[in-house]
C-alpha cells in the first residue's frame, strides 16, 4: 500500500554510473573477478572510465561537510547514508569533477546525539570551511546545528530529519526527506481506518524524532474518533522498558504506536513479546532497516510500519550493498544523501563555493529526478510533497503491505 500526497507527481528516472577500468593484464585472477564485478556496476575504480575524464591526484579540490551517526542507535542508517555519501562522490569525480576540480566530502560521526552534531559541525564550519553540510540524519542534530548553520551562512542539507519544527529553522536549511506532519498523519489514518484500531497505546522514544511524530499522530488520530489510551515515554539507547510495557498492557490497547529508532525498537519488540504482551505493533519510518529484523527475529512477525517511499533501483541497491555488506542495504536516508550529494554538485557547477548562491538555486530547483524521488523545495527548503508506503514483516524481512 502507498500513500501519496495529492500533487505528488509520477516518478520516472534512470540511475547510471560510467563505464569499466582498464586492468593491468598481471593482476591475478581472483582480483581481476572482483574487479571487473565492480566496474559493471559502473563504480570509477582506477584509471579514465569510457566517455569520462579522469581527474589528477593533485587535482584542485572543493570540501563540503557531512554530519551522519556513524556510531549509536541509528549507526545502521548512518553506515548506509555514509556509503550513498561515498558512491555520489565517485560518479561525481568520475564524470570530471566539478568545474573540473575534485569533490571531498569530510565526515563526521554526529552519533544520533545533539551535543555531538554540535562539536563536529563546528568543527566542519570553523576549522574545515566548509559551504554546505549534509546532514544531520536524526531530527535532534539538525535542531541543534541549525543556529550554527544559519549564523555562518552555511548551507545544512539533511538527507533523514523529519521532525515537522526544522520547517522554520532558517533560510539555508534543506532536507530531502519529508517532515513528520505527514507520516503522523497517514499512520492515524492506517491505524482508525485500515488496521480497525479505537484504542492505541502510544509508546514513544524522547527524541525529537519521536517527538515530531507522536504529537502529529495522537492530534490526528484524536480527530478521527480514536481514542488514546496510553502515552509513554522510554530514553534513548535504553536496554529496559519493560516497565512502560507493562503500564500499556494493562490498558488493552487494540494497537502500539512505537516509535523508536532501530536499536531500542529492537530491545522494545523483544521485551513486548517476553511479556506477553500480543498486541499489534505500528512504527514509523526509522523500522526501515533490515538490521532490526534479523535482530528480533520470530518477535517482529506481523509488525508494521510507515516508511517514505523511493521507487526501487537495482544497480543503486547493489552499488551499496558492496559498501555495507549483503543485506544491510537500505534506501531509507541512503537515497536522500546520495541525491543531496549530487544536487549540491548541480548547484555548484553554477555557484563555485558561494553558499548563498548554492542556497538560491536550492530554492529554484524544480522536479529533479532522484534515487529517492522526484525532489523540489518549498519556502521552507522542505520537500513540496510526501510519499509513503505501508511495510509489514514477514519471516523477517519488511514487505509492502498490501491490505
Amino acid at each position: 500500500m502507498t500513500y501519496v500526497t495529492p500533487s505528488l507527481k509520477s516518478v520516472e528516472f534512470a540511475f547510471l554510473f560510467g563505464g569499466g577500468s582498464s586492468v593491468n593484464a598481471k593482476i591475478g585472477f581472483g582480483l581481476l573477478v572482483a574487479v571487473l564485478a565492480i566496474a559493471s556496476l559502473g563504480l570509477f575504480l582506477q584509471g579514465t572510465p569510457t566517455g569520462q575524464v579522469a581527474l589528477a591526484t593533485g587535482q584542485e579540490k572543493i570540501t563540503i561537510g557531512a554530519i551522519q551517526p556513524l556510531t549509536g542507535s541509528a549507526a545502521s542508517v548512518g553506515q548506509g547514508a555514509r556509503a550513498a555519501i561515498e558512491l555520489a562522490v565517485e560518479e561525481i569525480n568520475a564524470k570530471g569533477g566539478i568545474n573540473g576540480k575534485r569533490l571531498e566530502v569530510l565526515i563526521e560521526d554526529s552519533k544520533c546525539d545533539a551535543t555531538a552534531a554540535s562539536t563536529a559541525a563546528k568543527k566542519l564550519i570553523e576549522i574545515d570551511n566548509v559551504p554546505v553540510i549534509i546532514g544531520g540524519l536524526c531530527s535532534g542534530e539538525t535542531i541543534a546545528v541549525a543556529p550554527f548553520a544559519e549564523k555562518a551562512k552555511v548551507v545544512l542539507f539533511s538527507n533523514c530529519s523529519s521532525n515537522p519544527k526544522i520547517s522554520g529553522l532558517g533560510d539555508f536549511v534543506f532536507r530531502d526527506f519529508p517532515s513528520d506532519s505527514f507520516q503522523g498523519k497517514i499512520a492515524a489514518e492506517l491505524a482508525f481506518n485500515k488496521l480497525n484500531a479505537r484504542k492505541v497505546a502510544v509508546f514513544s522514544c524522547q527524541t525529537d524524532y519521536c517527538a515530531g511524530i507522536r504529537e502529529v499522530f495522537k492530534e490526528e488520530f484524536s480527530k478521527i474518533g480514536g481514542a488514546i489510551v496510553a502515552d509513554e515515554l522510554f530514553d534513548q539507547q535504553t536496554n529496559d522498558v519493560r516497565t512502560q510495557l507493562l503500564k500499556i498492557k494493562e490498558t488493552n490497547p487494540d494497537l502500539v504506536y512505537f516509535l523508536a529508532y532501530s536499536a531500542e525498537a529492537a530491545v522494545g519488540i523483544r521485551q513486548a513479546k517476553e511479556l506477553g504482551l500480543e498486541k499489534p505493533m505500528l512504527g514509523a519510518d526509522a523500522w526501515d532497516d533490515p538490521a532490526l529484523w534479523s535482530t528480533v527475529g520470530n518477535a517482529g512477525e506481523g509488525a508494521m510500519y510507515t516508511a517514505v517511499f523511493s521507487p526501487k533501483n537495482e544497480k543503486f541497491m547493489e552499488a551499496l550493498a558492496l559498501k555495507v555488506g549483503k543485506g544491510n542495504e537500505t534506501l531509507y536516508c541512503s537515497g536522500q544523501a546520495f541525491d543531496a550529494v549530487k544536487i549540491i554538485a548541480d548547484a555548484m557547477r553554477q555557484c563555485g563555493t558561494e553558499s548563498s548562491c548554492i542556497k538560491n538555486a536550492l530554492y529554484k530547483l524544480q522536479d529533479y529526478k532522484g534515487i529517492s524521488g522526484t525532489i523540489s523545495f518549498d519556502k521552507n527548503g522542505d520537500l513540496a510533497t510526501a510519499n509513503y508506503a505501508i511495510k509489514i514483516v514477514k519471516n523477517g524481512t519488511a514487505e509492502e503491505y498490501r491490505g
